[in-house]
């Protein structure tokens, strides 16, 4: 019998390849967004202001005592974040991922509430609550102890109030890291120490401590970095205190008048030393040494706690109250009190800090509508640019891409003010002028967005086999009409959680655009920080309730999209 032999069909075109064009298209917008802010940032640093090239900047930097003072209560500062973070977060990670702790979810689901919480409306709630005149918690130690007008509990405006509110928005990082780490550990690794004759605490010492340890030094690391570039609570505690972070002492130097080349140079230690602390947290988290080896394993063994379930429970749950429960019932009572800060009751309940924001406030319309605009921009441009190099980095589909993925992850290593200051610097002259447009906050937002929607959708792509796309080429299909027609729908739950985080994400941001606005451009955190400015406390307290209800129904639509489960935000 024989075989005819079928003659091998014709690809089918699809009209012109653009592939290569948008692909490296991307890659020039890239460079614009990273590479324009940091040569500027750069050039200014080693400006004399007249055109000349001076060290004199960085000169006055580390000897005039008015940078040297906010460099080290910025150092002080981070570290004694990242020692509180570690101290309490590490404890409680152990408890909710490894004991047999009553409501560990209700006590996850807490610690994300505090962990979506905006920084500096932490800041400002807990003005309301401790603030050494008017703050709630110092009136009801007043009304209890009968002490005098003067005397007062807490005080949020000092140095160890500003070590507290940024501890409070800083501690669920490690507390993630430290919770996931423990999660992902064999429980066959104690159980093995056990049957050889290891206690509870040898074991402890000995096997899960090292196993947990990268994930702990790495999140003391970020929490050290998170501290150390936060702008909001130090301007709204720092300041009225007297006293200069870097990241508000670099805000300082835009007010009139402007010394740019010393904002650049102050900007500088902060970029090199994210830089290094991203680059020591990998090298932790890559240690061989500290890895699992080993196909299956099962879940690891709950230590019961016996009669201190409860009592553990408790803890978690007095902790959880200064992030989260305090901070809330203080922006409630200011947003249906007459004044902000005076006690709630039936008697004195009032809806008209609600009837001013929506309709006396007109700066809140504007600022709403900028930053739906601004939010849903940026949204949409941050997830087609950060699926486009997803896709380019997980198929290696041109050559560099390793270029393409360490551009997508750099704006990591820019804190916001940093980059704020870089852009307010490439945009402020010929031939690019968009200060003062809404431009140069949609280039901030997407940069700041970019890596961690490229690092989701990454990890999207790498469940899609290969073998899908390769049979669309196969038929003549181009790169981008694969990517459009097969990946695009496979990816559809990331491409839309990745939208919505953005677009949360630009509701939240300060940093850079405390830098960038002028009064026609302002956004919703950029208001809420010049109501503080006013003392307007009772419209921040409604609006701040307004964002904490959307980020919260995001997250929770998040989290219902079928397969997206678990979907926490990262800074």
């Amino acid at each position: 019998m024989t075989i005819a032999a079928t003659a091998p069909q014709p690809q089918r075109k699809y009209g012109l390849d653009l592939t290569k064009p948008v692909l490296y298209g991307v890659a020039a917008i890239l460079l614009v967004l990273i590479v324009l802010p940091m040569s500027w940032l750069f050039y200014y640093a080693l400006s004399d202001g007249k055109g000349g090239v001076t060290l004199t900047n960085f000169t006055r930097l580390f000897t005039d005592p008015t940078f040297l003072d906010p460099l080290m209560t910025t150092f002080i500062i981070s570290t004694s974040a990242a020692i509180i973070c570690c101290l309490v977060a590490a404890p409680m990670g152990w408890l909710v991922a490894r004991t047999d702790l009553p409501f560990a979810g209700v006590i996850r689901a807490l610690v994300t509430a505090s962990f979506v919480t905006p920084p500096f409306l932490g800041a400002i709630a807990w003005e309301v609550l401790a603030a050494p005149n008017s703050g709630l918690l110092n009136k009801a130690f007043r009304a209890v102890t009968g002490a005098d007008q003067d005397v007062h509990l807490f005080n949020i405006y000092s140095l160890y109030g500003l070590i507290f509110v940024i501890s409070c928005y800083t501690f669920p990082y490690v507390f993630t890291l430290v919770a996931n780490s423990l999660d992902r550990t064999p429980g066959e690794l104690e159980d093995a120490s056990s049957i050889l004759g290891g206690g509870r605490w040898y074991t402890a010492r000995r096997v899960t401590i090292p196993l947990v340890m990268p994930a702990l030094l790495a999140g003391a690391l970020v929490a050290f970095l998170q501290a150390m570039t936060l702008f909001g609570s130090p301007a709204i505690l720092a300041l009225p205190a007297g006293f200069h972070t870097m990241t508000t002492k670099i805000w300082s130097l835009f007010q009139y008048p402007p010394k740019p080349e010393l904002a650049a140079a102050a900007s500088l230690p902060l970029l090199i030393l994210t830089v290094f602390l991203l680059r020591a947290e990998h090298m932790i988290l890559g240690r061989r040494g500290y890895s699992v080896v080993g196909g299956k394993y099962g879940a690891p063994r709950l230590i019961p706690l016996h009669g201190l379930r409860w009592a553990a429970f408790g803890i978690c749950i007095a902790v959880l109250m200064l992030p989260v429960f305090l901070p809330y019932a203080a922006l409630l009572n200011a947003a249906f009190s007459p004044v902000a800060t005076t006690f709630l009751t039936w008697q004195n309940a009032t809806m008209h800090n609600i009837y001013f924001v929506i309709f006396e406030l007109s700066a809140a319309s504007l600022a709403l509508k900028n930053t739906v605009i601004l939010g849903g921009a940026t949204a949409t441009i941050g997830t087609i640019i950060a699926v486009v190099i997803a896709y380019v980095t997980a198929r290696q589909a041109v050559k560099g891409w390793r270029v393409l993925g360490f551009l997508a992850t750099a704006p990591i290593a820019i804190p916001g003010i940093v980059l704020g200051v870089g852009l307010f610097l490439s945009y402020t002259r010929p031939p690019f002028v968009l200060y003062g447009t809404l431009w140069i906050l949609l280039i901030a937002f997407v940069t700041i967005a970019l890596p961690s929607a490229y690092q989701q959708l990454q990890a999207a792509f790498r469940t899609i086999h290969p073998e899908l796309e390769d049979a669309s080429r196969i038929l003549g299909a181009t790169r981008l009409r694969s990517l459009w027609e097969i990946i695009a729908p496979l990816l559809r739950t990331g491409v839309i959680a990745t939208w919505c985080f953005i677009f949360v994400g630009v509701m939240r941001e300060l940093s850079a655009a405390i830098i960038l606005f002028t009064s026609e451009t302002k956004v919703i955190s950029v208001l809420i920080y010049d109501l503080n400015e006013s003392g307007d406390l009772g419209a921040i307290a409604v609006i701040g309730i307004g964002m904490l209800i959307i980020t919260f129904s995001v997250v929770f639509a998040v989290n219902r999209i079928p397969g997206f489960g678990n979907v926490r935000f990262r800074s």
